[in-house]
């Protein structure tokens, strides 16, 4: 009997399809991975500050951060009259996990399972 390729372990179970589908759905547009790759040059940035580099309108990009926010990606703290927004790199872990699965993961076909 042929010995089959080893596969990768599988992503631990405990992930939440759900949350990691509500993840990748906040990281799906180009102004919001924008908004995220300035947060990662800076410990946190003001509100005013991600409208001035993403040169959207000052409501489209509050749009962007509600939903990042929503999907727990980035923290806004209020200090008045601005919000300040840092990410929340625990938040995105179930995510990462499943990436990480996937470039790991062994894709050749088991011999035995196609037969």
């Amino acid at each position: 009997m042929a010995s089959t390729p080893a596969r990768s372990a599988a992503p631990p179970a405990a992930l939440d399809d759900a949350a990691i589908a509500r993840l990748a759905k906040a990281l799906g547009h180009p102004a919001r991975v924008r908004i995220v790759r300035l947060l990662l040059e800076r410990t946190q940035c003001i509100g005013g500050d991600i409208v001035a580099e993403v040169g959207l309108a000052q409501s489209t990009v509050s749009e962007h951060l509600r939903i990042l926010k929503a999907a727990g990606v980035i923290s806004g703290e209020i200090e008045r009259p601005r919000v300040c927004y840092a990410l929340a790199p625990a938040a995105v872990q179930p995510l990462l996990a499943l990436l990480q699965a996937i470039a790991v993961h062994d894709a050749r076909l088991d011999a035995a399972c196609c037969s």
